[in-house]
């Protein structure tokens, strides 16, 4: 089974919503489906070098997505929301996360059994 996960909050937002896709991501690995992930709007931070943890926060998702990556997850980041969104503006996107596009995006939503948002 193809599953897209498609993240589009600020990595460190006071919420565990993108640590728990992070982890759904790595258990749906496990279980042996076809996991892609898409970054778009604030999300697009994930993916980038100088994102950290901030004080206090246990875990590093930035770590979380080059684990999934080295795991063989397809993750592409959207290119338009690179110079627009999250804390890091301009800033590149580190090796694994691939520069990518709406209509990329579009295609995966079609090439999928399911699509989830977090």
């Amino acid at each position: 089974m193809s599953i897209l996960i498609i993240f589009n909050r600020e990595p460190y937002d006071n919420t565990d919503v993108t640590w728990n896709g992070l982890r759904l991501a790595g258990k749906l690995l496990e279980s042996g489906q076809q996991v892609r992930i898409f970054l778009m709007n604030d999300a697009v931070d994930m993916a980038r070098d100088a994102c950290t943890p901030p004080a206090g926060y246990d875990q590093d998702l930035s770590q979380m997505l080059r684990n999934l990556i080295a795991g063989g997850v397809p993750v592409k980041v959207c290119g338009t929301c690179m110079a627009r969104c999250g804390i890091y503006k301009n800033q590149p996107y580190f090796d694994g996360a691939e520069k990518s596009t709406m209509a990329a995006l579009a295609e995966w939503v079609v090439d999928s059994d399911k699509v989830l948002t977090f």
